[in-house]
C-alpha cells in the first residue's frame, strides 16, 4: 500500500473527514506549465517561500533583534544565523509533507493522533497565532505611531481593517497575495540595505558575531533574547503554513511531479529565507553599528530606535526608512498570520469559519492585550509584550516541530520521500536544540 493510498485508507477513526483539500479555495489554483524551461517552472512554482519568509522578518523579529544588537553588539549574530538555517531545513520538511501526502501538517496530525492528542496540538498551535498576532498588532500600531503620529491605542484598533485587504486579494487570485507579499518584502529590504549603508558597520567585529559565545548559556538576559531571536525567526505557524500553500501549484500527482515540486519549492524558500535572514541580521547591524558602539545598551523601544536613528546616523532619511520598513512588516505578517489561522483551525478540526470572522475573532484577541498595556505602560509595555510573544512561540515550537520530523521520517507516511537517516538526525537534532534551549530559559527564569 503506497503513503497516498494509506492516508486515503486510514482517515480520522473518531469522525468521518469531508472532501477538505488544504486552503480549498485556492487548492492547485496555480498552473505549472509542463513541458517549459528551468527558469518559467521556477517562476511558476516562486511564491509559497516568501510567504513563509514574511514569517521570519515581522515586529516580533524587530524588538529581539533590536534588544539583542543595543545591549550585546554583534554576539549574537550567530543566533540568527542558526536560526535562519533551522528554518530552512525545516520548511524544506513542510513542504516535503505537504506535497507528498496532499495533507497539510494539521491535517496529518487530526488524521492519526486521534481527538485529544490533536485537540491538546490544536490548542497550542492557536497559542502561537495569537502571539505571533499580537506582534503584528503592536508593530502595525507602532509604525502607524511613527509614520503619521496616530496614538498607539488607535493604531492598535486600526489594524482590525486589513481583514479587508486579505479578503480582497484572495478574491483576485492566490498570485496577486505573492506579488503584494514580495512587493512588501522587497520594501523591507532595500529600507535596511540602505539603513546598513548609513551606520557602516565594522566589518571585522561583524563578522566576529557569527562566533558562538559561552555567555550564551549563563546570562539570563542574554539567553532570554537568543531564545526570542530563536522563537521570532523559526516561527512555528509557519510550519503548518508551508505545508498548506505549496498545494496551490497544479504539480502532477506522480512520484516524478511530486519530486519536481519538491525541488522547486526548496529553491523558493531557500532564496525568500535567504532574504529573511540577511533582513534579520541587518536589523541587528544597525542597532549594534548605531546604539552598541556608543553605549546606548538600553535602546530596546522601537520608537527610541526610529528616534535616535536619524540624529546618529546624520540623516531624516534613516528615521523615515525605519518605520516605513516596519509598517511593511507589520502588514506582511497580518497576511500570513491569516492564513496560517485558517490552516490550523480547519485542519485539526475540520471545522470552516468565514475567514473575516476567523480574523477579526483573532484579532479582538490580540487587541485587547496590547490596548491594555498601552494604557498602563505606554511604548515600554507594548516593547516588552512584543518579546514575550516571541518567548511564547519559541516555547510552542516543539508541539509543531516534533510532529513534523517524526511524519517526514516515516516511509509508512511518506514512501520513498521518508527523510534519509542523514536528514532525520539533523532534523531531530535542530528539535533537541531547540527544547534544550527552552529547558535552559525557563530554569534561568525560576531560579532568579
Amino acid at each position: 500500500m503506497t503513503h497516498l493510498n494509506w492516508f486515503k485508507s486510514h482517515q480520522w477513526k473518531h469522525g468521518d473527514i469531508v472532501n477538505d483539500k488544504s486552503l480549498s479555495e485556492s487548492h492547485k489554483s496555480v498552473p505549472i506549465p509542463k513541458s517549459a524551461s528551468f527558469w518559467r517552472k521556477m517562476l511558476a512554482f516562486s511564491g509559497p517561500g516568501y510567504l513563509v519568509a514574511v514569517g521570519y522578518m515581522d515586529p516580533g523579529n524587530w524588538a529581539t533583534d533590536l534588544a539583542g544588537g543595543a545591549k550585546y553588539g554583534y554576539a549574537l549574530l550567530f543566533v540568527v544565523l542558526l536560526s535562519s538555517l533551522f528554518a530552512m531545513l525545516l520548511q524544506y520538511l513542510s513542504a516535503k509533507i505537504g506535497i507528498v501526502t496532499g495533507r497539510d501538517l494539521a491535517q496529518i496530525c487530526r488524521d492519526n493522533f486521534g481527538k485529544r492528542v490533536s485537540f491538546f496540538l490544536w490548542l497550542m498551535a492557536e497559542i502561537m497565532i495569537i502571539a505571533c498576532d499580537l506582534a503584528e498588532v503592536i508593530g502595525s500600531a507602532i509604525a502607524l505611531n511613527l509614520l503619521f503620529k496616530i496614538p498607539l491605542a488607535l493604531g492598535v484598533v486600526i489594524t482590525a481593517a486589513d481583514v479587508f485587504i486579505l479578503l480582497l486579494l484572495q478574491n483576485r487570485g492566490f498570485r496577486y497575495l505573492e506579488a503584494l507579499v514580495i512587493t512588501l518584502v522587497g520594501t523591507v529590504m532595500v529600507a535596511f540595505s540602505l539603513e546598513l549603508a548609513f551606520a557602516q558597520p565594522v566589518i571585522s567585529a561583524l563578522l566576529n558575531g557569527f562566533i558562538p559565545t559561552v555567555n550564551l548559556f549563563t546570562d539570563k538576559e542574554m539567553l532570554y533574547i537568543a531564545v526570542g531571536i530563536l522563537g521570532a525567526t523559526v516561527m512555528p505557524h509557519n510550519l503548518y503554513l508551508h505545508s498548506a500553500i505549496v498545494q496551490t501549484r497544479a504539480y502532477e500527482e506522480t512520484e516524478e511531479g511530486k519530486k519536481e515540486a519538491l525541488k522547486f519549492s526548496a529553491i523558493d524558500s531557500t532564496i525568500a529565507l535567504t532574504f529573511a535572514f540577511y533582513i534579520n541580521a541587518a536589523i541587528l547591524i544597525v542597532s549594534a553599528a548605531t546604539f552598541y558602539v556608543r553605549g546606548l545598551n538600553g535602546v530596546a523601544e522601537i520608537s527610541d530606535a526610529h528616534q535616535l536613528l536619524s540624529p546618529l546616523l546624520g540623516t531624516t532619511l534613516a528615521s523615515t526608512l525605519f518605520a516605513v520598513a516596519l509598517l511593511a512588516s507589520g502588514q506582511n505578517s497580518t497576511i500570513t498570520g491569516t492564513l496560517a489561522g485558517q490552516i490550523i483551525m480547519e485542519g485539526f478540526l475540520n471545522f470552516k469559519l468565514a475567514p473575516w470572522l476567523r480574523r477579526m475573532t483573532t484579532r479582538l484577541i490580540a487587541i485587547i492585550p496590547a490596548v491594555i498595556a498601552i494604557l498602563i505602560y505606554g511604548t515600554t509595555g507594548l516593547t516588552k509584550l512584543l518579546i514575550l510573544s516571541q518567548v511564547v512561540l519559541s516555547l510552542q515550537l516543539p508541539f509543531a516541530v516534533f510532529p513534523l520530523v517524526y511524519f517526514t521520517g516515516k516511509k509508512k507516511y511518506m514512501g520513498s520521500f521518508a527523510n534519509s537517516r542523514l536528514l532525520n538526525i539533523f532534523a531531530w537534532l535542530i528539535a533537541l536544540v531547540i527544547v534544550a534551549l527552552n529547558v535552559c530559559l525557563l530554569a534561568l527564569l525560576f531560579s532568579a
